[in-house]
Parts: structure tokens; C-alpha cells; sequence
């Protein structure tokens, strides 16, 4: 009993840690200001793929060469790479943009893509509180598409994004790290190409704006995969539920920069619609915790 407690306590101080690091990116993005967001990503992927690689060499995993090998894998990764690229870039420009609001909304009904997408593709079956927090979360998102005259396709982009990149993950039992490596793999041919080929023209940002910038840059991978493998490492040692609450501290927090440290717009149509996604969550977590139970 003593270690399972301990093992609890755990699991909360990594997923915890882990959301609270996704919560204050945005910090550091826009440290990176100055960084066209496309060749953020493109250090993103490229120091993500170095830093994953010395951790896995380190700790001789051998995942990669069985997941290379198996040809469904592969498929899966292929679309994953694709996936987790949009949604990186669609975060930085949202943040850097402007739209740090936005984005807290897109990871805000993340959640809710997920059983969307789990009625859809995996035939699940919804309760009756499941079906009304879909729907009141519809609701928010259109009445702020019609009150503001504008759809959020960054809120929509990021939520739908990592919404199937969690579902590919699932449906092909593709572990953490391994497969992010792999997929920063298949992605840094292209990284590497814009890095170059924005130096070939005298634009790019790697070493001439200034060392402060080049160490953000390179330390991009860190901050990248370490709340990764905390949330991993977390999110086997406690129930799902515990999981579900914890993700809106990333989003609350994001929230939260955008409004009061950057002055971002919030609304009264902004609140009604936040508001009708928190009623969805609340309703939407009380489901985990009786699943849980059960």
C-alpha cells in the first residue's frame, strides 16, 4: 500500500510538472520573437530529433529499430510526423501572433475532439453527460465564431491536430519517446533544408541575431521533449481521471498569460464561450471519474 501511495504521489508531481511546462511556453516562444515561427519549428524538430536520440543512446532503448521494421508502424508514423508538425507550428504562430487566447481554447476542447473522434473512427458509445459536453462546447466555439465574425482556426487546428495525433498514437500502441524520435527523424531533412536555405539568402536566425537566441533555439528540443516524458512517466503511475483534471492546468495557464502578461483580448463573447467549454469539461471530467470508479 506504502508504494502504491508512492508510486500516486508520483505520477501527480510528473503530470503536474508536465502541464505546468506546457502551460508557460508561451514565454518561451516569445522570447524567440524575432524567429519567423516557420523556422522555429523547423530548430523544433531538428534539436527535438538530436536531444531524443542521445537520450535513447543513452539508455541503449531498442524500440526504434522494431517500430522501423514493422510496416504499420511506419504508416502511422508517417501521418504522426505530419500531425505533431502542424500542431507545433500552428502553437508558435499562435503565440507569437498574438493569439495566445486562441490557443489555450484549442487545448481546451482538445479533449473533446478526442470523443468526437472516438465515436467516429473507434464506434465508441457516449453517456448522456459525454453527449452534452460535446455539444455545449460546439456551442461556445460557434457563438464565438458568430459573435466575433470570425471562425478560431488556430483553436480548431490545434484541438483537431493533436486530437488525431493521440488517436494514431493509441490505435497503433506507439510509445513515447521512440516514436517521437521518429518522427522528428522524418521530419528533419525538411527542418534542416529551411535552416540552410534560409542562411543561403541572409535570413536566417541562427547565429546573427544574437548567442541568447542560438542557445533558444538549440534548447527548443529540451523544452520539447522533457514535459513529453514527464507526462509519460505521470500518466502511468495515476488513474485517468487524475490525468484529465490535470490537463486544463496547461490551457488555464496559457489563458491566463495571454489576457494579464500580454493584454491579448478577452471578451464578453469570449467568456461565454469559455464559459460554455468549462460547463463541457466539468460534465466531461465527472465521466472520468466515474469510469474510474468503475
Amino acid at each position: 500500500m506504502k508504494e502504491r501511495v508512492r508510486q500516486y504521489r508520483k505520477g501527480i508531481v510528473y503530470t503536474t510538472v508536465a502541464f505546468f511546462a506546457w502551460g508557460v511556453l508561451p514565454f518561451y516562444w516569445k522570447a524567440l520573437g524575432a524567429v519567423p515561427a516557420f523556422e522555429i519549428l523547423a530548430h523544433r524538430i531538428l534539436w527535438s530529433f538530436v536531444f531524443i536520440t542521445i537520450v535513447l543512446a543513452v539508455r541503449r532503448n531498442t524500440q526504434v529499430k522494431a517500430l522501423l521494421k514493422d510496416p504499420r508502424s511506419r504508416k502511422s508514423l508517417l501521418v504522426t510526423s505530419a500531425l505533431i508538425g502542424l500542431n507545433w507550428f500552428t502553437y508558435v504562430y499562435a503565440v507569437n501572433s498574438g493569439h495566445i487566447v486562441e490557443a489555450s481554447m484549442g487545448y481546451y476542447i482538445n479533449p473533446l475532439v478526442s470523443i468526437f473522434l472516438g465515436i467516429v473512427i473507434l464506434k465508441e458509445r457516449l453517456d448522456l453527460l459525454q453527449i452534452l459536453s460535446f455539444v455545449l462546447a460546439c456551442g461556445g466555439v460557434l457563438y464565438l465564431t458568430m459573435d466575433y465574425g470570425k471562425f478560431p482556426w488556430i483553436a480548431v487546428l490545434l484541438a483537431c491536430a493533436f486530437g488525431l495525433y493521440g488517436l494514431f498514437k493509441k490505435t497503433s500502441n506507439l510509445q513515447s519517446l521512440p516514436s517521437l524520435m521518429i518522427e522528428t527523424m522524418l521530419l528533419s531533412p525538411l527542418a534542416l533544408g529551411i535552416i540552410v536555405y534560409q542562411a543561403s539568402i541572409s535570413r536566417g536566425s541562427f547565429f546573427s541575431i544574437s548567442i541568447k537566441t542560438d542557445f533558444l533555439l538549440i534548447f527548443a528540443g529540451v523544452i520539447t521533449t522533457l514535459p513529453l516524458y514527464w507526462f509519460a512517466q505521470g500518466a502511468k503511475r495515476i488513474p485517468l481521471s487524475s490525468v484529465g483534471f490535470l490537463q486544463y492546468i496547461a490551457p488555464t495557464l496559457m489563458l491566463c498569460i495571454g489576457v494579464f502578461v500580454y493584454n491579448e483580448t478577452f471578451t464578453r463573447a469570449h467568456l461565454i464561450s469559455f464559459g460554455l467549454i468549462w460547463i463541457a469539461l466539468v460534465l466531461y471530467s465527472l465521466t472520468l471519474v466515474r469510469t474510474s470508479r468503475s
